[in-house]
């Protein structure tokens, strides 16, 4: 039985005032269904509540201006279409201004009835008084009365108004039933949240601010709610519900090779490596995230890890997202585990090219013959049968989705325990909602005699000196990238202004590093060429790599000491974070060169972070609150929805809220029935959405 009788998989198309063609646009904004309608919810708000009489308007303070169109006219710039009109009313007359909106031309007449918000500014170019900053605007039917409020904004393509979006919310919410509530009663009390069905009315036509505040307090609560049960009851099924393998305490093996090491260890990773020597000691599976600033040293962690299993008389297997990581960690666990009699196996696409090899490598894996096995997503593949799979590690887990990792996990007879990595820094709080599955460990401390990166940002024009300054040190020994946004001006016409990497390649291979040994690596070329083009750069052949991102996760290269960024604001902080950490692997000074032309804004403010600091912690807080936190909470990560009202900074006292509320409700057997109950009730009424909800 449903909770809702009101069907909200029903087609959009069926609300009133929508029809066939209005909901083919609405497929744009992933609006199919119903329940995609009520919660495509406003970006921002108006104040509606009075009409400014244009004789009082003020410049630059927001305005409800109502009144009849003339004047009409359409000119060309090079590089701009304007759309002047006379907009009148009762006691006077402005100029309004429309920028590159020309298809307006069929919409708008003389005599035409308007209403719309925007800003008096002072047209410049005319030297006369012009509403020119408009927010938005609605054609008005003749005799139809303003109706005035706070009015929402939502997020649209240009063949949906304002006003139709605004009609077709408020005719579903019309037609619908009151919305049964979800949450336990005592919640809603306890913490004085408003009605569900209130705040779902609110939240798009709200009575006042408090209103607004309210609705939206409610809606984020909820949505945190159901991803705190959701990861909760993960947790739950990979511990209690299940057995994991039970190692010994540290024998030898671990001993000889932690003694063996070349270095000595930062407190962070003894006491992460004591943490997860823990965890593999319990009866419980472990399922843990490491985290580690680049060059942070979360390998070596894992490499005990993996000494350990294999001490207990279990398989490894560590997962790397590319081939050239796969290879590296390789290569060092052979150099570093070999005298102990650890056999280490590589699983890439270079070996499975080979049928005899990849023949060879699989009975190898299925007979025990290797302990620690090496690999790409070539591991998860079904042929692909360990005999006793004890520990499994996810390196840069970022880029592996849940179903990839749980993939490997089931390769064990019994339940593996589970270390997943990533030096992707980010905050406590998205850490709590994205991986509430998991526990975690970070590792801040960079290893002894690691040289801080120097970072500076340059303009365009600055560009000469500092491709002079990248000869100067690839002609004294070392080694530099450059990084590019795109691969060909084609990917994006109207940015001319970014240099690619194949424009790029050419233009400093053929000018001021002719004779001094060039490559490009970039996403469209064929795998083998690529890996080919990064040995030769770990091996010295090639001094200079142009490249896109691609080598954002690339093997170690100590000599190359030097990071050229073209077009830096293009990036995000945690990426640029990310490739700055290619550099600076070695002994020597190593720099990182942002060259952008941003003066002013976030973009600018972001590029004067990266001078500033090379907290990789820091960073990943400060890119978020910039760039927003996208889509962390995707089906990518755990089949749930994504948040479309809770905001992880603004809403931090909620999402503690709705943690606390969680682990209370789930706390006992009746709380377990309800959730199971809720997620069912949840996929009949709106879908596929919540059909996951526990079962990532």
């Amino acid at each position: 039985m449903s909770y809702f009788e009101f069907k909200f998989t029903d087609s959009v198309m069926y609300v009133k005032g929508v029809g066939p063609n209005r909901a083919k646009a609405m497929e744009r904004l992933n609006i199919f269904t119903k329940y995609d309608l009520l919660t495509h919810y406003p970006r921002g708000y108006e104040d509606q509540s009075e009409i400014t009489p244009i004789a009082r308007a003020q410049i630059d303070e927001q305005g409800v201006f109502v009144g009849k169109l003339s004047n009409i006219n359409l000119r060309e710039t090079s590089r701009l279409k304007i759309i002047t009109a006379i907009l009148t009313d009762s006691s006077g007359s402005v100029q309004v201004t429309w920028f590159n909106q020309e298809y307006l031309m069929k919409k708008l007449h003389n005599g035409t009835r308007i209403m719309i918000i925007g800003k008096l500014k002072f047209d410049s170019w005319n030297c006369v008084m012009s509403i020119n900053q408009i927010n938005s605007f609605a054609i008005l039917e003749p005799g139809e009365e303003i109706s005035l409020g706070i009015k929402p904004i939502y997020p649209l393509t240009a063949a949906l108004t304002q006003s139709v979006f605004r009609t077709a919310i408020r005719n579903l919410l019309d037609a619908m039933p009151p919305i049964k509530e979800i949450l336990p009663a005592s919640i809603i009390t306890r913490l004085k949240l408003i009605p569900l069905d209130t705040a779902m009315r609110q939240i798009h036509f709200p009575d006042d601010e408090q209103s607004l505040r309210l609705a939206r307090r409610r809606l984020a609560f909820d949505e945190l709610f159901l991803i705190q049960c959701g990861l909760m009851l993960i947790k739950r099924k990979n511990t209690e519900e299940k057995l994991g393998i039970t190692c010994k305490k540290n024998g030898a093996l671990v001993k000889k090779v932690f003694e063996s090491l070349p270095f000595q260890l930062t407190d962070d990773q003894l006491k992460t490596f004591k943490t997860v020597a823990k965890d593999m000691q319990s009866k419980l599976p472990m399922r843990r995230l490491i985290q580690g600033d680049v060059g942070s040293g979360k390998t070596v962690v894992a490499m005990l890890a993996l000494v350990k299993a294999v001490e207990n008389g279990y398989q490894g297997a560590m997962m790397a997202p590319t081939e050239i990581l796969a290879v590296q960690h390789y290569n060092n666990f052979v150099k570093m585990l070999g005298d102990f009699g650890i056999r280490v196996g590589l699983l890439s696409a270079k070996v499975t090219r080979s049928k005899k090899m990849r023949t060879e490598v699989y009975e190898k894996i299925a007979n025990h013959e290797f302990d620690i096995v090496v690999g790409t997503h070539a591991l998860i593949q079904d042929e692909v049968k360990f005999a006793n799979l004890g520990l499994v590690i996810t390196d840069e887990q970022h880029r592996f989705g849940v179903a990839q990792r749980a993939n490997l996990s089931q390769k064990s007879k019994a339940v593996p325990d589970m270390i997943v990595m990533t030096a992707t820094p980010i905050p406590r709080t998205m850490t709590l909602t994205v991986y509430g599955d998991l526990e975690v460990s970070l590792i801040k401390q960079m290893p002894p005699g690691r040289k801080p990166i120097k970072t500076s940002v340059k303009n365009i024009r600055q560009r000469k000196k500092v491709y002079e300054f990248v000869r100067e040190q690839i002609l004294k020994g070392r080694q530099a990238y450059v990084v590019c946004p795109l691969i060909e001006r084609s990917e994006s016409a109207t940015l001319n202004y970014i240099d690619p990497a194949t424009e790029m390649y050419e233009m400093l291979s053929r000018g001021i590093f002719k004779g001094i040994k060039c490559a490009l690596i970039h996403g469209k070329i064929n795998p083998a060429e690529k890996d080919e083009i990064m040995e030769k750069f770990h091996d010295g052949e090639i001094k200079l790599l142009v490249s896109t991102t691609v080598i954002e996760v690339g093997v170690d290269v100590p000599n190359a000491t030097v990071m050229v960024i073209e077009n830096a604001e293009r990036f995000g902080l945690s990426q640029l974070h990310q490739l700055r950490g290619r550099v600076g692997r070695g002994s020597e000074e190593s720099f990182c060169i942002l060259i952008s032309n941003s003066k002013q804004g976030a973009a600018a403010a972001r590029l004067d972070l990266m001078e500033s600091t090379t907290d990789g912690f820091k960073l990943a807080e400060e890119d978020l609150q910039l760039r927003g936190p996208g889509q962390f909470f995707g089906e990518s990560q755990h089949g749930l929805p994504d948040l479309k009202v809770a905001n992880v900074f603004r809403d931090v006292d909620t999402l503690v809220e709705a943690r606390n509320a969680a682990e209370s409700v789930l706390s006992t057997d009746d709380g377990l029935n309800y959730f199971e109950e809720l997620r069912q009730n949840l996929a009949l009424a709106y879908g596929d959405k919540f059909s996951q909800i526990n079962q990532a």
